[in-house]
């Protein structure tokens, strides 16, 4: 039987760029080869395609200085063009698997390629992938589907011309401290915390570096708890739930890839019917925003009322060795081959 091509893409244009590269050694690795021939292209922070040789290559570095360059055509001969000076190749491609976080990776748009190009790909589509990484328009769908989530403020760049007027009506509709977080940013890139009007004055000017939009959140007190999702449709499955320590206040992009104090906790130690209401509304969540293959939701627990609290979706988690979404899927007896297997089978069946 003839081995399927399979692109695993990572890197990216976005923020999120460094952790990209560190997942993708864990799927990489993953790959049944003798199923596969994997062709691995990277995305630079500058937006050029290049394909590396090795796992290797990602793990120190060296693929930033490739030669060859490999960019999928947009046509439906589901092509990948691939250049090493003059020399021109083309390979067919049967599956892509983007293993991109954050913008031009998790939003839709490189989505909407590999749907002009008529290749299976793993993950959620164009309209799931654009809708959950933007946080204000999560809240809306969420909104309409009976799922608790904080009560938020949106700011937008324009409001910056009169940004006294701006502070005001967040003022006037939440108590501080609030959370300020990107819209559209991910890994916690430029969310911080404000307890006073000055503080937001900072925090704002901190997130509009990151995005155009912004929301001003109240916050909930709380443990933090994430569920992975699995599926599409009538077929999807939710994990367990795990929990995240966070070393810091918050879990911000430090506290999650740096600080070494912050610890997760697969099996969380809460009623069961918390953990049903979890599992239930992560899978509703998912699917009013048209999920499919993969999506980490998370949640808070607040403390004192036991109310469990929607905070964001992720449609392609992180795939490190501190991750949660494969370690919740892991729990459940899919090892990091079979939750990879799984999601790429998953593509052709789109």
């Amino acid at each position: 039987m003839a081995k399927k091509n399979l692109v695993v893409i990572f890197g990216g244009r976005s923020s999120e760029h460094e952790v990209s590269c560190i997942s993708v050694q864990t799927v990489a690795k993953a790959v049944d080869l003798e199923k596969y021939e994997m062709i691995l292209v990277g995305i630079t922070k500058d937006g050029r395609w290049l394909k590396a040789d090795s796992i290797e290559s990602i793990a120190d570095s060296s693929w930033y200085d490739s030669k060859v360059s490999a960019v999928i055509s947009p046509d439906t001969s589901r092509e990948i063009i691939i250049r090493d000076g003059n020399n021109i190749t083309v390979q067919k491609v049967d599956v892509i698997f983007p293993v991109l976080h954050g913008m031009y990776g998790e939003d839709g748009t490189i989505q909407g390629l590999f749907e002009m190009a008529d290749i299976p790909y793993v993950g959620c589509g164009v309209l799931a992938s654009a809708a959950s990484m933007d946080k204000f328009y999560t809240k809306i769908i969420v909104d309409h589907i009976g799922v608790c989530q904080a009560r938020f403020v949106p700011v937008v760049e324009d409001d910056f011309e009169d940004l006294e007027a701006a502070m005001d009506r967040v003022e006037a509709e939440l108590s501080y401290p609030v959370f300020v977080k990107p819209s559209k940013a991910g890994s916690s890139k430029g969310v911080s915390k404000a307890s006073n009007r000055a503080e937001l004055e900072v925090s704002l000017n901190e997130a509009v570096k990151h995005d155009n939009k912004i929301l001003v959140e109240e916050t909930i007190v709380g443990r933090e708890l994430e569920c992975g999702v699995l599926g599409y449709g009538k077929n999807t499955k939710a994990s367990g739930v795990g929990e995240i320590l966070a070393a810091a206040e918050f879990y911000d992009f430090d506290a999650k890839y740096n600080n070494k104090e912050s610890k997760t906790v697969i099996g969380a130690d809460i009623p069961s019917e918390i953990e049903e209401e979890i599992r239930s509304s992560a899978i509703k969540i998912f699917n009013a925003l048209d999920g499919f293959g993969l999506s980490r939701v998370d949640f808070f627990l607040e403390n004192g009322t036991n109310r469990v609290v929607f905070n964001e979706i992720n449609t392609l988690p992180g795939f490190t060795s501190i991750s949660m979404y494969p370690m919740l899927w892991n729990d459940e007896g899919y090892d990091i081959e079979t939750l990879t297997e799984t999601l790429i089978e998953m593509a052709s069946e789109r």
